[in-house]
């Protein structure tokens, strides 16, 4: 890298730098957590690691001058303020990824959906309000097509059927929630399932094991077949 560059790693990889910034460089790292972690839509449409020079994105580099300058001295509201800077930056990088998704290797799914001025509003909602009671006729509401036409044009620029990618969304959320401590009934009621037993009954047949029995194999890898 020759230029100011953001290196974004959307999932866990073991990396290292080397060489060392030169004086007068700044080097700064930072966090973001997905929710529903690595199996997030967007995580996953994504390649493991991307390097965007600041000059190619729009604001970034007007961003990152008020994000470091925020961290760099001790004040009151430090800490909120660095959030919601980070937050405007990672839309901002998004907003590009969206119209650069071939250049960069992103694998088309949620990113082709969010492109898509109509199926945006539908993923944007469906997102936004996991537990309610999405049917094919809701969705096609929000996105302002027909039925017929909202589920032809979801499956083929989303790749998954509006309720396949509804069911996917619930289930990498109740993961999350799950491997964080929460109890299989609060997430069944978190995410809109009628009772704890109908959650487990669709995250065993999506996942293949109950949910207690996922969580054995995640506290346990090494003892998981």
């Amino acid at each position: 890298m020759s230029e100011p560059t953001l290196l974004f790693y959307p999932r866990p990889l073991e990396h290292q730098f080397r060489n060392a910034p030169v004086e007068g460089s700044d080097f700064v790292c930072a966090t973001v957590d997905f929710e529903g972690g690595s199996r997030h839509p967007i995580v996953a449409a994504l390649p493991p690691v991307l390097v965007v020079p600041l000059a190619a994105v729009d604001g970034l580099d007007q961003t990152l001058a008020l994000l470091f300058a925020e961290t760099e001295r001790l004040r009151c509201g430090q800490r909120l303020l660095a959030d919601r800077l980070f937050e405007v930056l990672l839309v901002q990088l998004l907003r590009w990824l969206l119209d650069h998704s071939g250049s960069v290797g992103a694998s088309g799914g949620l990113m082709n959906g969010l492109a898509h001025p109509k199926l945006a509003r539908a993923l944007s909602a469906v997102h936004e309000r996991p537990s309610e009671d999405w049917t094919l006729e809701s969705m096609a509401n929000v996105a302002g097509m027909s039925r017929s036409a909202f589920a032809s044009e979801f499956k083929t620029q989303v790749g998954a059927t509006p309720g396949g990618y509804l069911l996917q969304w619930r289930l990498s959320l109740a993961q999350s929630r799950l491997k964080a401590g929460a109890t299989i009934k609060s997430v069944s009621e978190e995410l809109g399932y009628a009772s704890a037993a109908s959650f487990s009954r669709a995250f065993s047949h999506a996942i293949g094991v109950s949910p207690r029995k996922w969580l054995h194999k995640e506290a346990n890898p090494q003892n998981a077949s």
